[in-house]
């Protein structure tokens, strides 16, 4: 199947190009998409002609919220007035925030918070073009080059499908999308068309919250599982159990609990995880289900699951109130 560029053609050999379309590694990877993905080079050496390096991007990704203590970033997304939002916007969309929830068998609170912490539920979906968020990130960011690489041709493959212009679509620094900020790769496997029209739109609520529920449910979210409880901990047999990183759970809570730690409440979840964070004066331990791990699935920093989790309870909690 060919894609091209309705008004586009090749450039003119007199004109000054961007950063990239003169690139060694940049013609190749044209080559590659032509070759196994049937695109048009013209369309693809018009596409790239003028994309520039941005370098707030690159200033951007080296330095990711996630680095941050975990009380720093715990205040960005713990807001009241985050919280309050929260809640209207569930209140607003209640009917289909519960359809969705019966549908996909998610907690409906998890949906509303993960709008909350992308996006503040949809009110900054993201101001960079996406082709050039992850143009500059496949070919002027080592680290990952090899993962952004892969997004842009996703990307490219799901305008083609879905018939979007690649030149249109705006989002995060890191080229994540929509009132969920999926990535290309998650977009197309994961995105749904919620409310029925043909499109898969994560710019809209319904679409939107109903991807973000399939995604959960496709990454092994259970239906009625707790999320995370705050343990408390004594002597030091814990602290070779204790995570500061994503891990699938491998735990009993009998384990834990010989090894000094203590859940502060009822949690009964099969397998966990101890999670480790950096409290005020001394760190605080966390203790985290399987759909805690499914959390860390959207975004790999378990500071993340937990923002995630402790949103979605204040809003629960906001929404109980008379």
């Amino acid at each position: 199947m060919l894609f091209a560029l309705p008004g586009y053609a090749s450039q003119p050999a007199d004109t000054i190009p961007g950063d990239y379309i003169n690139r060694p590694e940049v013609k190749a990877f044209i080559d590659k998409l032509v070759d196994e993905q049937g695109f048009e080079r013209d369309f693809l050496e018009a596409l790239f002609y003028n994309v520039k390096q941005n370098s707030k991007i690159l200033a951007k990704v080296n330095a990711p919220a996630e680095g941050i203590s975990w009380q720093r970033y715990r205040k960005i997304f713990i807001t009241p007035e985050r919280i309050r939002a929260g809640v209207a916007f569930w209140q607003q969309h209640d009917s289909l925030i519960n359809t969705i929830s019966r549908q996909y068998g998610i907690a409906p609170e998890y949906l509303v918070a993960i709008a909350g912490v992308e996006t503040y539920y949809g009110r900054h979906t993201g101001s960079y073009p996406v082709l050039q968020s992850l143009t500059t990130l496949a070919f002027d960011f080592p680290k990952r080059g090899r993962f952004y690489k892969k997004e842009l041709v996703e990307f490219l493959l799901l305008c083609r499908e879905e018939h979007l212009s690649p030149l249109k679509l705006h989002g995060s620094y890191a080229g994540a999308m929509g009132i969920p900020q999926f990535i290309a790769s998650s977009y197309r496997f994961y995105a749904v068309d919620q409310d029925g029209d043909k499109v898969r739109d994560l710019w809209q609520v319904a679409d939107a919250l109903g991807s973000i529920a399939n995604y959960f449910k496709q990454h092994g979210w259970q239906s009625g599982m707790p999320v995370a409880i705050k343990a408390q901990t004594t002597g030091s047999g814990y602290l070779n159990m204790a995570d500061t990183v994503a891990r699938k759970p491998r735990y009993t809570l009998a384990q834990l609990q010989a090894a000094g730690v203590r859940p502060q409440g009822d949690f009964e979840a099969g397998k966990v995880v101890l999670v480790q964070m950096n409290g005020k004066t001394t760190p605080e331990y966390w203790i985290g289900s399987r759909n805690f791990y499914v959390i860390t699935r959207y975004n790999h920093s378990p500071k993340y699951a937990l923002a995630v989790h402790q949103l979605a309870q204040a809003i629960m909690a906001g929404r109980q109130k008379p």
